[in-house]
This record gives structure tokens, C-alpha cells and sequence, in this order.
């Protein structure tokens, strides 16, 4: 199944408290929930103004409806072509 990076843009994420970010998680998985098992969250990583989240998801489309529905912003969508790591290079 292909995997997608999401970049959301949310001011001040960074600073989020670890409850708004468990009622983020919280939100995000009941849309998962709702749109079935072809989708899944991996992880994210917050920066200071951005969320960069991983899925896994049949189609954009479904990621774009995951945004949509828990209203999440999915400023880029980018479908993840190679993974490379330290063993990579051997």
C-alpha cells in the first residue's frame, strides 16, 4: 500500500500541550475508525509550525478525506517513492 507524507501548517505546534496534542491524536484516530482499515496513521512529527504526518493509504483521495472529515490541515501530500537509512549505504 502506498505510503504518503502530509505536511500540516498549524501556527504554534510546537507549543501544543501534550493534552491538545492526545485530543489531536484522539480526533484523528476516530476519522480512522470511520474511513476503515485501508488507511493508516503511522506518526507525525511536530515542529514549530508544522505537522508532518506518515500514512499509509490506498489513494490521496482518502488521505484528502481524512483531512476533510477531522479538519486537519493537508497543506502538501506527497506519495513517499524510496525509503533510504545508514544501511542503505552498505
Amino acid at each position: 500500500m502506498p505510503k504518503y507524507l502530509i505536511e500540516r501548517e498549524l501556527p504554534g505546534a510546537g507549543k501544543l500541550s501534550r493534552e491538545q496534542l492526545r485530543a489531536i491524536s484522539q480526533k484523528s484516530c476516530g476519522v480512522l475508525n470511520t474511513l476503515g482499515p485501508q488507511i493508516q496513521w503511522i506518526e507525525s512529527y511536530v515542529t514549530g509550525d508544522k505537522i508532518y504526518c506518515v500514512y499509509r493509504a490506498p489513494n490521496e483521495e482518502m488521505v484528502r478525506q481524512h483531512a476533510t472529515q477531522g479538519g486537519f490541515p493537508a497543506y502538501k501530500i506527497t506519495e513517499v517513492t524510496s525509503v533510504i537509512d545508514p544501511s542503505t549505504a552498505d
